[in-house]
């Protein structure tokens, strides 16, 4: 007779909760990097478990950076998270490349990680477009460094937006293999994804259908972390709307791209949900709700902006900050590291 008692589960990871994220080092930030990521982050700081936020350099080197703009570029993803509100005694934040624990855990899970995997990541195929034999091995294989900036610390949350949400599944694949492959059950966490907010996926101003981009030829469609209060007023007023009245109902409200992504941006802004925006704006015409959406975005921005500003004409004190959290990030990193090529058998 055949025993059809299932298999015990495998042992899950029993350890800290710890919350890790980053942003890559290729360029301005803009809204959507401040109410998709930098926002959260903050919120997320005083829940009570470490939180680990870096600046991605190692990913922005898969497409060409010039050397010396990346050390700039660097310095002013860091200046962000500070100016918006992340405290360095709270929150360790540090440069990727600074530790090198993530090099070497990548190759160890290049060495895990399936092609078949990294052939499904859609956001490679969007990236290299036409001519991906062009595009770098580093761009390639992206996610697997990802889940190796995760594992390293032994996430087991990861703020994300939508578009990230399938590297994380690849990393969830990755620490389940590896704990299979090597025995080792409940080695790595199988981290879970933290996607909340009503601006989630910023828009474009000019294009309610394309997410705002940074990569954008038109400086309209975005607004820059480093913009005054004058041209943020300006880029939302000249923002892309339709000539019906702002919709009264949420299904009326997704039907209506640009309209959308507005009431989106006022309710991350205001702390409020799309409905109760709706409902104090619905059935208004977009005179009304634009020049109350810009002057909320300024008085939002204008601190995060004056911040920023001043900690990028002192880059001693980013540059102590980021020093700092590289050691304190390699205090966590290097042990898991030292465990992992044991486990492999680089040594006994």
């Amino acid at each position: 007779m055949t025993d059809q008692t299932p298999a015990p589960a495998a042992p899950a990871y029993t350890g800290p909760r710890r919350i890790l994220s980053g942003i890559q080092a290729s360029g301005a930030l803009h809204l959507g990097n401040y109410l998709g990521a930098l926002k959260r982050f903050v919120e997320l700081q005083d829940q009570g478990a470490p939180i680990f936020v870096f600046v991605a350099d190692m990913h922005a080197i898969t497409v060409w950076q010039e050397p010396a703009k990346l050390v700039t570029q660097r310095r002013e993803i860091a200046a962000a998270y500070l100016a918006s509100g992340l405290d360095p005694r709270k929150t360790i934040i540090f440069p990727q490349s600074a530790v090198r624990a993530h090099a070497e855990l990548a190759w160890i899970f290049n060495c895990v990680a399936r092609l078949g995997w990294l052939d499904r990541m859609t956001q490679f195929k969007e990236k290299s477009g036409k001519h991906k034999e062009r595009a770098s091995v580093g761009l390639y294989t992206y996610p697997v460094l990802q889940a190796a900036d995760i594992l390293l610390y032994k996430a087991t949350e990861v703020p994300v937006g939508e578009d990230q949400k399938q590297h994380l599944e690849l990393t969830r694949d990755v620490a389940q293999k590896f704990n299979n492959d090597f025995g080792v059950p409940g080695f790595f966490p199988l981290p879970d994804p933290v996607i909340q907010g009503p601006a989630t996926r910023v828009m474009s101003l000019r294009d309610g259908l394309a997410k705002m981009s940074k990569s954008d030829p038109s400086d309209n469609s975005r607004i820059n972390l480093t913009d005054d209060a004058d041209t943020i007023a300006a880029k939302i007023r000249k923002a892309k709307t339709d000539p019906a009245p702002l919709p009264e109902t949420l299904d009326e409200l997704n039907a209506r791209p640009e309209a959308k992504n507005l009431v989106a941006i006022y309710a991350a802004l205001a702390g409020l949900t799309r409905e109760q925006v709706i409902a104090e704006f619905g059935g208004q015409g977009f005179g009304a709700f634009k020049p109350a959406l810009a002057d909320l975005a300024v008085s939002s921005m204008a601190p995060v902006t004056a911040e920023m500003r001043r900690l990028l004409n002192d880059p001693a004190e980013i540059d102590r900050v980021l020093a700092d959290g590289a050691q304190r990030a390699a205090e966590v990193a290097d042990p898991v590291i030292e465990e992992v090529k044991k486990i492999v058998g680089f040594w006994s």
